[in-house]
């Protein structure tokens, strides 16, 4: 052991380093050389620039939007083409809930991603409230064509 250091001007020398930085405490300093592991980025800001959570909010308000609309489709949607339709509408309204969803987890924005997660909740629904019925999974039956007569729901047994 002939490394023989003086502790207390190193110790000093980090207090100088410490006081150094801003009062808000900032981001941890990492040892020189050190790299993200293999296979992962290194943490920091989200790319996006200033304009990140203006984009976020707009997703939001996108999805939003979409799932108020939604309710006040204007056409038949029972049977058919316009079935198709109509689900293909929910998927998008199912989309903008995850694309925002995604877009505020990954800027930390709370509110955004409650909303967000809103939107994507309501769209299942909606989409669950339509398919459920014609597989055969609720008490009235439904068809996915206009000309087929839905089968009967079978009675469930008691045990």
């Amino acid at each position: 052991m002939s490394d023989q250091r003086d502790w207390d001007k190193e110790l000093a020398a980090i207090d100088k380093v410490i006081e150094r930085q801003p009062a808000g405490g900032g981001a941890p300093m990492a040892p020189r050389g050190s790299a993200a592991p293999a296979g992962r980025a290194p943490a920091g800001p989200v790319p996006g620039g200033r304009f990140g959570p203006l984009a976020t909010w707009l997703r939001v308000g996108l999805g939003l939007l979409l799932a108020v609309g939604i309710t006040q489709w204007p056409y038949p949607n029972a049977c058919g083409f316009n079935l198709a339709v109509y689900l293909g509408a929910i998927g998008t309204v199912v989309l903008a809930g995850l694309w925002s969803s995604v877009s505020s987890w990954r800027r930390r924005m709370g509110l955004a991603h409650t909303l967000s997660l809103a939107v994507l909740l309501w769209g299942l629904f909606l989409a669950a409230r339509e398919v459920l019925p014609r597989v055969g999974y609720a008490k009235a039956a439904r068809t996915w064509t206009c000309g087929a007569t839905p089968a009967p729901a079978a009675p469930l047994e008691a045990p």
